[in-house]
């Protein structure tokens, strides 16, 4: 993909793509099932890649960036079937980090005017 894509993009996207199916969204409760088991199968090649434990040489290759990807779908899905705006969601999320973590963690800047004084 050679440009950028909004999350109402991608959920518009996605739902085009639910759409042409007769079984439309699965329930929430089947869509938190599929989203754990991704979230499984992402923490399994993050853990074989960054990880001590080795795949298995029978074990069919996949990538960290693959499991993200199929995460972020039936994240998308969930969202889409619920009717949650994530564009929205996000950026209500983001005000809520800025507000909560603004003096949690030191600050790049922090660093760079502390080895100035010193």
């Amino acid at each position: 993909m050679d440009q950028e894509k909004s999350l109402a993009a991608m959920q518009k996207n996605v739902d085009e793509y639910i759409r042409q199916f007769k079984t439309g969204y699965f329930g929430p409760l089947a869509q938190m099932a599929r989203l754990t088991e991704e979230m499984g199968e992402l923490a399994r090649e993050i853990n074989h890649f960054y990880g001590e434990k080795q795949k298995k040489t029978t074990e069919q290759a996949k990538t960290v960036k693959e499991e993200m990807g199929d995460v972020l779908i039936v994240l998308l899905m969930m969202a889409n079937s619920l009717e949650i705006d994530l564009t929205e969601a996000f950026e209500e999320n983001m005000k809520k980090f800025q507000k909560r973590d603004q003096f949690r963690f030191e600050r790049v800047e922090d660093q760079i005017g502390a080895s100035k004084t010193e």
